[in-house]
Formats: C-alpha cells, structure tokens, sequence
C-alpha cells in the first residue's frame, strides 16, 4: 500500500502533462518521418530511372559518334586513293587521266584540291604538301563525330548526377529512419530526461534532413 502511495506520489499533473506533450511529439514526428521517408524512397527510385535513362541516351550518342567516326575514316581513304590516283596523272601532264579522277573527287574534297592547286605545288616550293592540311579541307561527318562525342560527354556528367541525386535521396531515408527509431523509442522510456533527450536527437536529424531534402531536385512521373 506504501509503494502503491508513493508511485501515485510520482505521477503529479505537471509530470502527467509534459508526458502527454512528449507523446504528442512523438507521434507527429513518427508520421512526418514516415511520410519523409517513403517520399526519400520514392525519389531514389525515381533518381536511379533517371539515371538509366541518360545512360542509355549517352551510349547510343557514343554509337553514333563511332559511326560518324568510321564514315569520316572511309571517307579520307577515298580521298587518299583518289588523290594519289589524281596528283600521278597531274604530275605526269595526263590531262584527260588527271580530269577523270577531278569529276570522281568528293564534293567535300574538291574545294581542297582546288584551293590546293591555286598554290602552284608544282612550282612553289612553300606550297603545302597536299590538300589534306588546306582550310578547305573539312568532312562533315568529322565535325558530327566531334559534336556527338561532346553531346556523349555532357550526357555522361547528367549519369553521373543523376547517381549522385539518387544516393543523396537513399542518405535522406535512411536519415528519416533513424529519426523514426529516436522517436519511437522515447515512448519507451519511463524517464522524461531521457525521452526529451532521445525526442531532441530525432527532431534535430530531421529537420537537418528536412532542410537539406528540400534543396535536392524533384524528379515526378506524370
């Protein structure tokens, strides 16, 4: 009967109330978090889509690059032997040789040969060796190779954030979790030091979290 006194002795209004407020705490901050944590779950999953994404976007960029880069090398290997074939006949004065070669130049090539020829090779000495180094000289397919291994380059840092969003919104879980665990068990505690303590702990990690998710992008599926 002593004992029984002495705990309905402990439990005075004041200590009732500020029980109550704490369970209150508790409770909003277990739904917030709860509700924090699946959307932090949502968007990594969402993040790491977008990621798959670009990835492929960034690889099929890369195959036209590759193929670009192989029509611009069969390209110079045809202006090389048609070139050689040329300049042999131009050589040697064989005009109608040297003019069947000229009609079968590429439409590229022949700005090149031309500006090349208006150098007089023949005869001046500082002439330059051959069309190729000319200004003129330029392979649209060359110049798509190097714009898409630029778009390929720019796609593959978009992977890369993408990864980094998608990491920061799995950090973000796991931080409403742990949140989630100093809530729920402050209202195990009969201490009230003790679950102010644990309660303090939950709502700093998850207003820090909160503060932070809010400055991440929002990746949403319509």
């Amino acid at each position: 009967m002593q004992s029984r006194g002495r705990a309905d002795e402990d439990v005075t209004p004041e200590r009732s109330r500020a029980s109550e407020r704490l369970d209150v705490t508790a409770t909003v901050l277990l739904a917030l978090a709860t509700v924090a944590t699946a959307w932090s779950g949502y968007q990594a999953s969402r993040w790491n889509g977008e990621q798959a994404k670009a990835a492929g976007r960034t690889n099929a960029i890369r195959i036209e690059a590759a193929r670009a880069q192989g029509l611009a090398q069969a390209q110079k290997q045809v202006d090389v032997a048609t070139f050689s074939s040329w300049a042999d006949a131009y050589a040697h004065k064989d005009t109608l040789l040297a003019d069947f070669y000229f009609r079968r130049f590429r439409k590229e090539f022949k700005p090149a040969v031309q500006a090349w020829i208006a150098t007089r090779p023949l005869r001046n000495p500082e002439a330059p060796l051959t069309p190729f180094v000319m200004p003129e000289y330029k392979l649209q397919a060359e110049e798509d190779q190097i714009r898409l291994d630029a778009e390929a380059a720019l796609s593959a840092t978009a992977v890369q954030r993408d990864i980094q969003r998608s990491s920061n919104y799995v950090l973000a879980a796991v931080l409403f979790a742990a949140a989630l665990f100093f809530a729920g068990i402050s209202t195990k505690l009969p201490s009230l030091r003790l679950r102010r303590a644990l309660l303090g702990i939950g709502l700093i990690v998850f207003v820090g979290t909160i503060a932070w998710v809010a400055s991440s992008p929002v990746s949403v599926s319509l």
